[in-house]
């Protein structure tokens, strides 16, 4: 006899919230991805009618990503997500260059898809430096200025904080860093289907982004390549000639497809859901400020729409986010979340570990309500008054 636990939640009675994280599938990718798994499955390297329509899908998506973020279709190379796209970028990048310099600057609060290959590069020869921020998470741009050396060949910086939503001033610092004689590559995973990113007006050299982040598909993603600044990077893959050798394998036509009509769908709702974004980060911040010793990440600077990082002193963080059942919430970044650690952004931004502990990623999507908004302030407000661990 099965029997019902009452402390489980159905997935209607939950509340998500954790769409940096990821997106579902929006229901017109779902229905433009199915005729490629079944009708249209061609490989699309095969020389026949199979492949040939296959191709046309990918060409098809290419343009509908390149129409989003105003850039040519040749200029987007089809990965498995962001992650693989960074390390094609980096290692690729660094190591053509090597005759160059071996020298490269990032970031303390940087994606550890960014972090950790960085690592890997250090273990390989090349010298990195680490921009520490300040307490909202910015850079400053003075250090970033005497950090440069004439061995110097790339700066790895992301356009939008997956934890916080801190935006960096992308375009300045692209500016600066050329006029060095400096490359600039930039994960905007976060930003993409959320801002209006012109890649044409940025001039970022290298960039890097995920599908499911913006209501597609997971497992594919891409990399970006200015051919207006003659960005090349040497080969890290083998195995073929697909993606003209940057990433040799056989492509995900149905993923890519998704992608693509992804894309197409933020590009022409980007303003409608930005306002909505707003609108209830607006109410949801007004609340939780009213919380005894709540803190709001970078709250006054230039963030995401849709991401909140709030922070309780005084609360035993271990436990909060199992005393919020019904929602849907992170600590930070999905990459790291499962392990219990405060998050390297927060610590970065001068947060003790306590208090980066008891902190919560809330971000929102398209779907979510005003009602959802309500429903999880009520619900922080219980947990955080029931695991307050000191006076604040």
């Amino acid at each position: 006899m099965h029997v019902h636990n009452a402390n489980v939640l159905t997935s209607n009675e939950k509340i998500y919230l954790d769409h940096n994280a990821t997106t579902p599938a929006d229901p017109s990718v779902v229905e433009a991805m199915l005729p490629y798994f079944t009708q249209h499955f061609g490989n699309a390297s095969s020389d026949h009618s199979f492949g040939w329509h296959a191709d046309d899908a990918i060409e098809t998506a290419r343009g509908q990503i390149s129409g989003l973020l105003n850039c040519r279709p040749a200029e987007l190379t089809f990965t498995s997500g962001a992650t693989e796209a960074a390390n094609l970028a980096l290692f690729g990048f660094c190591k053509r260059n090597r005759s160059k310099g071996n020298h490269i600057i990032s970031c303390t609060t940087e994606h550890k898809a960014v972090l950790d290959t960085l690592q890997a590069l250090e273990d390989d020869g090349f010298e990195v430096t680490y921009l520490d921020v300040d307490s909202q998470g910015n850079i400053d741009l003075d250090i970033l200025e005497d950090s440069i050396t004439p061995s110097t060949i790339l700066v790895s910086l992301m356009l939008a904080n997956n934890e916080t939503g801190l935006i960096h001033p992308i375009k300045n610092i692209v500016e600066f860093v050329h006029s060095k004689g400096v490359s600039i590559m930039s994960d905007i995973t976060q930003a993409v289907g959320k801002l209006s990113v012109d890649l044409q007006d940025l001039r970022i050299d290298m960039a890097v982004f995920s599908s499911h982040k913006l209501y597609g598909p997971k497992g594919v993603g891409a990399l970006y390549l200015n051919k207006s600044n003659n960005t090349c990077i040497g080969k890290h893959l083998f195995g073929g000639n697909h993606e003209k050798g940057v990433r040799p394998g056989t492509l995900n036509v149905p993923g890519i497809v998704g992608f693509g009509e992804a894309c197409s769908i933020a590009q022409y709702s980007l303003e409608a859901n930005h306002q909505h974004y707003k609108h209830l980060q607006y109410r949801l911040e007004e609340e939780l400020s009213a919380i005894e010793g709540a803190i709001i990440n970078s709250q006054h600077e230039d963030r995401l729409p849709n991401t909140t990082n709030v922070s309780f002193k005084g609360v035993d963080g271990t436990k909060l986010l199992r005393y919020l059942n019904r929602l849907a919430v992170s600590r930070g970044s999905a990459c790291t979340s499962n392990q219990v650690n405060p998050s390297h952004v927060l610590k970065a931004m001068g947060l003790d570990d306590a208090t980066a502990l008891a902190s919560l990623r809330i971000s929102t999507g398209r779907n979510t309500s005003l009602e959802d908004i309500e429903t999880t302030v009520r619900d922080i407000k219980k947990a955080v008054n029931q695991l307050k661990t000191v006076n604040v």
